[in-house]
């Protein structure tokens, strides 16, 4: 009896261990299109299946080991939210959602954000999204955050384009939405000078005093308030506001024989994290795009291949960093939050996979590389119900199960707009888009 039970173990133990072989095998067997599909819609889900359910906004983030701080599931983001407004446009086209269910989530995030708490037409960086109420993002930020305002308003300006020719439901949707985008006052934030200014509060004032200067994630902020129909700027305050005269283009940073033309705000010489050439260009459109500061694709593609190499070349000597695992970003860190970038001092081991998964357009075969790389070598330890993790070290034996809405919203709209352009198609055929970038002196696109 003792031997049959040991057989019986052993064959248990043989069985085990084939369906996890056979299960492995079939991971790996994956397509490239097949893998990419699964990244995208389960990026997509952290925006349909994970949304707050009163505003159908997206959280700020989400912890799949259940631990908050200050309890704040319930807080939700507009920059984030305005990336979820895209991924949900994304998941119609896709076929992860009906256009039914879409409308439906559509019209409850419109009526929030109709009845959200705005100062100036701009809303503030968190809200509760039980209440509609600001949620402090900082002490003294308790008011409009006119940069996370911008992030929503190119998801809204792309919902109202694809809605805008539909039935009536949907024409009635994109005319509320036209409504809440005439309301920003743009003109209000340049606190009376030829520049943007990021916040400002009804109790603090102007007190935290935030000129917003190029280059850096915001050239989208600039390009609206150009744009806008009833509280624009003119082009006085993006040439000397955001370009400071020119002076973007002082000293731009360089790695090996790549080199930018535009100075990254932050330490001289020095790229800014990679999220930088993905949050403005979600909805605008990077190729071809040009003015007499820069080629932004050409701009966009060496930013990132400079973020590449230096992952490549790996100077710090950190474990699992290679040509298959790469990203440096502003991420979850192994203490709390960081700017990660290729810089001796702001390299801390992280990969962040949102880095190279929404540089897609600009490296696809590096992305695809990293992709594939993490899914198969690192399982469920990094890909989790909403995409992969926020951020992992290697090095440190790190691997966090949480997610942030601003990087797991660029996954889904940067690889949709490498295969298919829909948001950049979206957003650029609105007519006072075009007029604004001809205002600003754009051309190409």
């Amino acid at each position: 009896m003792k031997t049959q039970g040991t057989v019986k173990i052993l064959l248990t133990v043989l069985a085990l261990h084939f369906f996890a072989t056979y299960a492995n095998t079939q991971q790996k067997q994956l397509s490239d299109s097949a893998l990419f599909n699964l990244v995208q819609q389960r990026s997509f889900q952290y925006f349909w299946e994970g949304a707050e359910p009163n505003s159908g906004l997206a959280r700020e983030r989400f912890h799949a080991d259940n631990i908050y701080p200050e309890n704040d599931k319930h807080v939700v983001t507009s920059g984030g939210g305005g990336f979820g407004v895209m991924a949900i446009l994304v998941g119609i086209e896709r076929g992860f959602i009906t256009k039914e269910q879409g409308l439906q989530r559509m019209e409850k995030i419109v009526h929030f954000l109709e009845t959200a708490d705005r100062f100036h037409g701009a809303w503030p960086h968190w809200w509760d999204g039980n209440t509609g109420k600001v949620k402090p993002f900082s002490k003294y930020d308790d008011g409009g955050d006119l940069v996370e305002t911008s992030f929503m308003l190119q998801g809204l300006l792309c919902a109202r384009q694809y809605y805008a020719q539909g039935n009536k439901r949907e024409k009635a949707l994109a005319k509320r939405i036209d409504i809440l985008w005439r309301a920003v006052e743009f003109d209000w934030y340049r606190q009376g000078q030829n520049v943007l200014y990021w916040h400002w509060s009804p109790n603090n004032g102007w007190r935290m005093n935030f000129a917003v200067h190029g280059y850096n994630e915001c050239l989208i902020m600039y390009v609206l308030a150009a744009s806008s129909p009833a509280h624009g700027v003119p082009a006085s305050v993006y040439h000397e506001g955001w370009a400071q005269q020119g002076r973007i283009n002082d000293n731009p940073p360089r790695y090996k024989n790549i080199a930018l033309h535009l100075n990254h705000q932050g330490d001289a010489g020095i790229t800014g994290p990679l999220f930088w050439a993905h949050y403005s260009y979600l909805a605008l459109d990077p190729r071809n795009l040009k003015d007499k500061y820069a080629d932004y694709w050409q701009h966009n593609v060496d930013h990132t291949r400079i973020n590449y190499q230096w992952c490549v070349d790996n100077p710090l000597g950190y474990k699992g960093y290679g040509a298959d695992s790469w990203g440096l970003t502003s991420s979850y860190s192994i203490n709390g939050y960081a700017g990660h970038t290729a810089a001796k001092n702001r390299d801390l081991g992280v990969i962040s996979p949102t880095a190279a998964l929404s540089s897609f357009p600009y490296t696809p075969k590096e992305s695809m590389a990293a992709m594939r790389h993490w899914y198969e070598t690192y399982g469920d330890k990094l890909f989790g119900p909403y995409g992969f993790y926020d951020a992992f070290s290697e090095t440190a034996n790190w691997f966090l199960p949480r997610y942030l809405a601003i990087d797991q919203g660029p996954i889904v709209v940067m690889m949709e707009n490498y295969r298919s352009g829909l948001l950049w198609r979206l957003f650029m055929s609105a007519p006072e888009i075009k007029k604004g970038l001809q205002v600003l002196g754009f051309e190409g696109y």
